[in-house]
């Protein structure tokens, strides 16, 4: 599974009330939250990020509170992949379950700057920036069927022969 884009950077410890402000919880649409992703970080963010943009972020992305509308708010803003220095495991578990690719991978973030093109290979643990190759450990082949399927919830409803 291939994933390529435009990078667009956050640094470390970028919580998920950073990620979407918790004023904005109520709202269930994806789409309409994902006009307030990372605001709480500079309140033009939700503008940088376009559809097929690959977001690469430092240190503990995704710390705090366990909210699943982080991750979603993310993928509905154009959000095809995130690419950091480590997660919070809720926030990493929650990325798969709702279909976001999402790896580690130390050091990227040194050698990448916004609007770098940027190819994420989930299956091989290879990443190509910035005429750089980055490595990092696969995924394992039950997170690529879930990616594949687009969650968790689709994933299980394939392997029940129902409709997704």
């Amino acid at each position: 599974m291939i994933i390529d884009g435009v990078v667009v950077k956050v640094g470390d410890h970028i919580d998920t009330d950073v990620i979407i402000p918790g004023r904005y919880l109520g709202i269930t649409d994806p789409v309409e939250l994902s006009k307030h992703v990372l605001e709480g970080l500079d309140p033009n963010f939700p503008t940088r990020l376009k559809p097929g943009v690959i977001l690469v972020a430092g240190r503990n992305f995704g710390c705090g509170s366990s909210r699943e509308e982080a991750p979603v708010a993310l993928k509905a803003a154009g959000v095809r992949c995130i690419v950091a220095e480590s997660f919070a495991r809720i926030f990493y578990r929650n990325a798969i379950n709702i279909g976001l690719p999402i790896v580690e991978c130390t050091g990227i973030q040194s050698y990448v700057k916004d609007g770098d093109r940027i190819t994420v290979d989930l299956s091989s643990g290879i990443i190509e920036a910035s005429g750089y190759i980055f490595r990092f450990k696969p995924l394992p082949g039950f997170i690529l069927e879930i990616l594949r399927d687009g969650g968790l919830t689709n994933h299980i409803r394939k392997l029940r022969g129902l409709t997704v």
